[in-house]
């Protein structure tokens, strides 16, 4: 899943990139709103986690700006704690609003909960045969044994399992799974795929050639 994080504090900047990256999300920043309104109108994110007090444009005219015309979840995570602060931010299209400080496991569950609603899943556990993912756990079993997974491999079951049924084209794959950041080789999308075909199974990811990758 990819993360837009839109914040200017440069050490919680770097401390909740550091922990989100380390729960397999790949993330993108931004220190300012205007940079911030500029990525998240532009590329695909699977949520948007965004400051309120913001150089240039405040969190606030971010949201305004950014809808109706772009869907993304957007978690408001601000020190602006007071009630009226809070109704204008999900008046404007926050779909979620967690105030300063926080616990970090408590932004990794909302987190869960939108991306989630994105997709229509309900619960936690998502199964595909013997296979079952654990969205808050962050593991895999087959047939009730662990499977062991890199952040990369675990990130590509998780986006194909939320959905399930669909084909998910390489395009969008790249899109979600890979940040601003990361030296995106032609090839290593097919590593991943063929690391967890080796691991769960070479029928678990479908090819449809042409146009992407399914899980049944």
């Amino acid at each position: 899943m990819r993360l837009l994080l839109i914040e200017d504090d440069p050490q919680l900047l770097r401390s909740l990139t550091m922990g989100l990256r380390e729960e397999n999300y790949a993330v993108d920043t931004a220190v300012d709103g205007t940079d911030g309104l500029a990525k998240a109108s532009s590329a695909e994110y699977d949520c948007v986690i965004l400051d309120g007090m913001l150089p240039g444009l405040d969190g606030w005219e971010v949201l305004e700006r950014l809808r109706p015309d772009h869907k993304v979840p957007v978690l408001m995570l601000t020190a602006r704690d007071g009630v009226p602060d809070r109704i204008r931010g999900l008046d404007a299209g926050a779909d979620d609003y967690l105030t300063k400080p926080f616990d970090f496991d408590e932004l990794l569950a909302r987190l869960r909960a939108l991306i989630r609603r994105t997709t229509g899943q309900t619960s936690c556990r998502i199964e595909a045969g013997d296979v079952v993912l654990d969205t808050a756990a962050r593991t895999v079993t087959n047939a009730g044994e662990d499977i062991p997974l890199t952040a990369r491999e675990y990130a590509l079951v998780e986006y194909l399992m939320l959905r399930r049924g669909v084909v998910v084209s390489r395009s969008e794959l790249y899109d979600h799974l890979f940040d601003e950041d990361d030296d995106t080789l032609s090839n290593l999308l097919d590593v991943h795929v063929s690391n967890v075909r080796k691991k769960l199974g070479h029928a678990f990811i479908s090819t449809r050639r042409g146009h992407g990758y399914c899980i049944e």
